[in-house]
């Protein structure tokens, strides 16, 4: 059981993290794109985030089964910094995309540039978030004296 619950987990974070990257050659393209073909691309960008939410509701549940069946207890300092990364993380994503995206669909030419330097930011700062979360699970570091 323990073995199919490390595989979920890894794969929900695979899922979790590998459509942003699809994002950003789009995020370019995004730039000239009008009409039609800036609402399809807006639909995807959105469609990563839900995408990724959901990911993220089976890598926690997944996360939790594994730290009570493997015996790991939460003062574990990578653990907690896991924690602690992902409650911010999702915070950040709550904000960050769904109201820049929405606000694209809205905007005059003028706000655009503006709206895409604010989304290409924000698909950064989540990529360097999530790979944090990725390498404090991979690597678990010794953060303090356990």
């Amino acid at each position: 059981m323990y073995h199919w619950l490390v595989f979920i987990h890894s794969v929900s974070a695979m899922v979790s993290i590998g459509p942003f990257f699809v994002l950003i050659p789009m995020l370019r393209k995004l730039h000239s794109a009008d009409g039609a073909l800036q609402s399809s691309m807006l639909d995807s960008f959105h469609f990563v985030v839900r995408l990724s939410k959901h990911a993220g509701h089976v890598l926690v549940a997944s996360g939790f089964l594994l730290m009570w069946l493997g015996g790991w207890p939460w003062t574990t300092p990578w653990i907690a910094g896991t924690f602690a990364v992902l409650f911010g993380s999702i915070f950040f994503l709550a904000r960050a995309f769904s109201p820049t995206i929405r606000k694209l669909r809205q905007s005059a030419d003028q706000d655009r540039a503006a709206l895409l330097k604010k989304l290409s930011r924000s698909l950064y700062v989540y990529l360097f978030v999530l790979f944090l979360m990725l390498w404090l699970m991979i690597m678990k570091p010794q953060l303090w004296p356990a």
